[in-house]
């Protein structure tokens, strides 16, 4: 049953929602602080998860500033990541996420015109522009922008190591960085699987790393710092569990 709500939800608020979102593009209609292209990632990804029978538990969510500038690293296992961690936030956010994605029909031009950051991670030159972007977003809108420093969904539930660009990100942005760890969407949806296995989805957010004042010569550190941070997490959940098969 959940399946078939979930794919049902999945493809019709997509359309509905990336069709009223291109709308308000083309008639050149302004983008002001808290207005619907703001609160539609929340709406959108809190129907699709309770279409799907998922609820979500949050712990630590006062580490989350009301007002950006400020970074959000989570881990990456499924699509249900990024539906866990929009639903919760109660803050305007956008996501650095994989080219791939915005060429997918309605989804991929609805993160277009809301703003979302593109990043093209097998060109290091553009992947590291996107950052640039992505920091300059971050100051001049003062807004809060979510990044998964692993690169890509994990095969095995396991924490993979994480990619530098979300360091360079935060030193460059000179902003605090909230560790993050979503826990159980592995077995939801793993990655090239498309059949819903619906159970809680546990969300962590822990104390923020500052970046101010760092350089490009401490990326690497402040890299391992992160990983460590929501490793810590990741052993507070029921994630702890899985080992290496």
């Amino acid at each position: 049953m959940h399946q078939i709500a979930y794919l049902a939800a999945l493809v019709v608020l997509t359309i509905a929602y990336a069709s009223w979102i291109m709308l308000l593009a083309w008639f050149h209609r302004p983008q002001r602080p808290g207005d619907f292209r703001d609160r539609v990632g929340r709406v959108y990804s809190r129907q699709l998860l309770r279409a799907a029978g998922v609820e979500v538990r949050i712990e630590g969510l006062e580490h989350v500033a009301p007002k950006g500038p400020q970074i959000i690293a989570c881990n990456h296992q499924s699509f249900f990541d990024m539906l866990a961690v929009m639903a919760s936030l109660p803050v305007r956010a956008r996501f650095v996420a994989k080219k791939e994605l915005f060429l997918v029909p309605f989804f991929g031009w609805a993160l277009h015109y809301l703003g979302h950051i593109r990043l093209d991670r097998q060109n290091r030159k553009q992947a590291f522009a996107a950052y640039e972007i992505a920091a300059e977003t971050l100051v001049k809108r003062r807004m809060h922008v979510v990044v998964f420093p692993e690169g890509t969904r994990s095969r095995s539930g396991l924490l993979l190591p994480f990619k530098k660009g979300p360091a360079v990100l935060a030193i460059a942005a000179g902003v605090t960085v909230v560790p993050c760890y979503c826990a159980g969407t592995f077995d939801i949806l793993p990655k090239g699987s498309i059949i819903v296995r619906p159970h809680p989805v546990q969300l962590f957010f822990g104390p923020p790393l500052d970046a101010a004042g760092l350089t490009y010569d401490d990326r690497d550190a402040f890299t391992e710092r992160l990983r460590d941070a929501v490793a810590a997490l990741r052993a507070r959940s029921v994630d702890a569990s899985i080992t290496p098969g």
